[in-house]
């Protein structure tokens, strides 16, 4: 895809609990694959503190790297941090999409998450790259991020999806649309939190419909 004489590069950013081929079936359906990069959270953090600011700013440098236009696609932490790289870097940012987002965190879902994960055993953080208390480090350390007063300096198309049974990111999701001037919402039936794992294809036409809006 080329637009001006520039190459567009997808970006695509899995949710804690995933893992980069989280993405592999979806990526695999759309016509864009080629230009797709899965990029890993747990690299991302490697050899750094477990803060959410340290996984933005290596994020950040990822972005930065690319000299192509970015399109960002994210699910859950992912979408946080795609929503806050296209907050800081307007211009960079060619389409984003947001998958089971938020914008303002909800505390007491964070800390009844963080109270979960500490019953959890170690094996279930290790197969995703991290160490359980690194994992309750990061969500500490989001429980007061709120990009509400900074949403409007977000100027290229939006998508944003959700599952019908995502309970806990359906309303945010849907509130996000009236925050973003140029953005659209798409919600996929039967399909709650993990919409890559649970709908691939459905989600690879979705996103493939806006990727064809935006060339």
């Amino acid at each position: 895809m080329k637009e001006s004489g520039k190459q567009m590069k997808f970006l695509y950013l899995h949710g804690l609990g995933q893992k980069p081929d989280s993405w592999d079936r979806v990526i695999k359906e759309t016509k864009v694959s080629e230009s797709s990069v899965k990029l890993s959270l747990a690299e991302m953090l490697e050899g750094k503190s477990a803060t959410y600011k340290e996984l933005y700013s290596a994020f950040s440098s990822e972005c930065d790297n690319v000299n192509d236009e970015i399109v960002l696609c994210g699910l859950s932490l992912g979408a946080v941090l795609a929503l806050n790289y296209a907050i800081d870097h307007p211009n960079k940012v060619k389409a984003l999409v947001l998958i089971a987002a938020q914008y303002k965190m909800p505390e007491k879902l964070l800390k009844f998450q963080n109270m979960l994960f500490r019953f959890m055993p170690n094996t279930m953080f290790k197969q995703f790259g991290f160490k359980k208390v690194d994992v309750i480090s990061l969500c500490d350390t989001m429980a007061e991020l709120d990009f509400r007063d900074s949403l409007c300096k977000v100027s290229c198309p939006v998508l944003i999806v959700c599952g019908e049974k995502d309970d806990a990111n359906k309303k945010a999701s849907k509130e996000l649309v009236s925050y973003l001037s140029n953005s659209c919402y798409r919600e996929l039936l039967k399909t709650s939190h993990e919409a890559n794992i649970e709908a691939p294809e459905e989600l690879a036409i979705v996103l493939q419909r806006f990727y064809d809006s935006i060339n």
